[in-house]
C-alpha cells in the first residue's frame, strides 16, 4: 500500500458508499463533487483496485469496494464511539496501582506493605505475582508501578531501578501444637527431632537458614521445600513439619492457622523491599507506600 494512503481518503469513500453517489456525499460533507471524486480515486490508486461501478444513475460497489466498506464500517463505528470513551475516561477518577509481588515474599507481609493505600476510596489495585527476575523486567519496561520483594534491585545501570528497604524481621520457627510437643528438647535442638519445611533456594532467606542450621550442628530432616510462601504455611499448619517465617507474623499465624512459635533465630533476618523505576516518585500511592513506618 502506498504511503500516501490515509484515513481521510477512506472516510470519503465510506460516505460515498453510504450515500450511493458522489453528489449526495458532496452535499453531506458540504464539499465540491470534484474534491470528493479526487479523494476516492486516490484511495483506489493506493489500493490498486476499483471500488465503485456505475449502477443506473448512481454508484454501486465492486467486490473490492464491498470488502473495503465492511472494514470501513468497523473503523468509523469505533470512531463514533471515541468521544463517549474519552469523556468516560476523563470522568473516571479511580487511581490505578499495578504492583508486582515476588513469589519469595511472604503473602501475609504483602498486605501489610500496601496497607497504607488500601483505604483509598478510588483505588484500583492490580497485583501480579511472579518470579523476581520476571517482575524486574516488567518493572523496567514500565508494565508495573512497583515491585515488592525479599531483595533489592539488581545492580544493573541499564535497568535504572531504585530500591527502598521497607523493613525487616528476625526469622522464627513455627509448628502445629501437636508437632511442637513431639520433641522434649528445647529450641533450637528440637529442630533436629522434627521434620522441617523450607523455602526453596529462590528465596533470599534460604542460604542464611542453611548456614544457621549448620552452625547449630543440626542436620535437618527435610520433609518439603516450597517456592510459594503461602503453600509453605498451608503444609506447615497441617502438621507436615516445622517451618521458618518472619517473627512479625507470629500473631497472624497463631490467629489464622493455630500455629505456635517455638523459637527465634535472631541472627537471621528477612528483608522487605520496594523497587521502582523513578528516583523521584510522583505517583501519590507509591509515595505513601515508601513513606510508611518501617516494619519491625
Amino acid at each position: 500500500m502506498s504511503v500516501s494512503y490515509n484515513y481521510r481518503h477512506l472516510y470519503y469513500f465510506w460516505v460515498v458508499a453510504k450515500e450511493g453517489s458522489m453528489s449526495k456525499a458532496a452535499d453531506r460533507l458540504n464539499m465540491a463533487v470534484q474534491t470528493i471524486s479526487v479523494q476516492v480515486h486516490e484511495l483506489e490508486k493506493d489500493l490498486g483496485q476499483l471500488l465503485f461501478k456505475p449502477v443506473g444513475r448512481g454508484l454501486g460497489l465492486t467486490e473490492a469496494g464491498q470488502a473495503a466498506l465492511k472494514l470501513a464500517d468497523q473503523i468509523f463505528s469505533l470512531g463514533e464511539q471515541l468521544p463517549a470513551m474519552v469523556k468516560d475516561a476523563a470522568s473516571n477518577t479511580r487511581m490505578k496501582l499495578t504492583i508486582g509481588v515476588s513469589d519469595g515474599l511472604p503473602k501475609l507481609i504483602t498486605r501489610t506493605l500496601i496497607e497504607s493505600v488500601l483505604s483509598e476510596k478510588n483505588l484500583q489495585l492490580i497485583c501480579h505475582e511472579g518470579e523476581f527476575d520476571d517482575l524486574v523486567a516488567d518493572l523496567a519496561l514500565h508494565r508495573l508501578d512497583l515491585v515488592l520483594a525479599d531483595r533489592s534491585a539488581p545492580e544493573n545501570k541499564n535497568l535504572n531501578l531504585y530500591s527502598k528497604e521497607l523493613g525487616s524481621s528476625p526469622i522464627a520457627w513455627y509448628a502445629s501444637p501437636t508437632l511442637a510437643k513431639q520433641s522434649a528438647r528445647a529450641f533450637p535442638h528440637c529442630l533436629a527431632d522434627l521434620p522441617i519445611l523450607l523455602p526453596t533456594h529462590h528465596a533470599s532467606s534460604r542460604l542464611p537458614i542453611d548456614a544457621w542450621l549448620d552452625q547449630q550442628r543440626i542436620t535437618p530432616n527435610l520433609a518439603g521445600e516450597f517456592e510459594d510462601s503461602a503453600l509453605l504455611v498451608t503444609f506447615g499448619s497441617s502438621g507436615m513439619g516445622v517451618f521458618p517465617a518472619a517473627q512479625r507474623l507470629a500473631k497472624e499465624l497463631k490467629n489464622n492457622y493455630g500455629l505456635e512459635q517455638i523459637g527465634v533465630s535472631e541472627s537471621i533476618r528477612e528483608y522487605f523491599f520496594a523497587l521502582r523505576t523513578e528516583k523521584k516518585v510522583h505517583h501519590p500511592l507509591i509515595q505513601k507506600i515508601l513513606g510508611q513506618t518501617l516494619l519491625q
